[in-house]
């Protein structure tokens, strides 16, 4: 699939409308009751790039960015300002935020995930663009450092160690995180009067899996 490792310019996602969906198939039957099925593993996210706009400077950088990303072809990275970190969004990324695996001794190479739990009941949301320079990784409680023990693939969201660790072995990771993403149409209307009155265009991005 074709990406460009760039992010939308965070200050033009922040305010914007967006979040999760999910896809289920229902079916009533005849006595009422329901079959309800979902084809899909993991939620989507759509979003909408044109709220965040604030003047005709950000309508320029918005243009500027599509052009360059020639409409849907290339996929980019976006910052979910309700959802961009493996821990609470008031307190900074730690080491032990997420446990992504368990060593076996021979396996060497991890992705990172986030769990979102409700009750007893939890998902696993694998996370393939991480933020360089915000990931920290722990084995059984210590701190491990990045290159010395690990090395990370921030276009796919993998940590490698440089020795397996052994079975058993809690790994455990924090980090800041975008989402893939691309825009969700090939045409982009905007006009001078218009926006001056406070109607800014509606420039859809969607989640797109790599």
């Amino acid at each position: 699939m074709e990406f460009h490792e760039i992010r939308f310019p965070a200050n033009l996602s922040f305010g914007s409308v967006g979040g999760p969906e999910r896809r289920t198939d229902v079916v009533t039957l005849a006595n009422g009751f329901e079959e309800r099925n979902s084809p899909w593993a993991h939620s989507r996210r759509r979003y909408d790039a044109g709220v965040g706009l604030r003047s005709l400077d950000d309508v320029e950088t918005l243009i500027a960015f599509f052009e360059a990303r020639h409409g849907q072809l290339y996929a980019f990275r976006w910052k979910d300002w309700s959802d961009f970190k493996s821990c609470r969004p008031s307190v900074a990324p730690g080491f032990m935020d997420q446990v992504i695996a368990m060593g076996d001794g021979e396996t060497a190479a991890f992705t990172l995930k986030k769990e979102y739990r409700s009750g007893e009941q939890s998902y696993l949301r694998p996370i393939t663009k991480p933020v360089a320079g915000t990931v920290r990784v722990g084995i059984e409680g210590d701190e491990q450092q990045e290159g010395i023990h690990w090395e990370l693939d921030a276009t796919r969201g993998m940590i490698t160690f440089g020795h397996p660790p052994n079975e058993g072995m809690e790994i455990t990771a924090g980090f800041e995180f975008d989402v893939p993403v691309r825009f969700d149409t090939d045409r982009i209307q905007t006009s001078v009067a218009s926006f001056r009155a406070g109607d800014v265009p509606s420039v859809p991005v969607v989640e797109v899996r790599v």
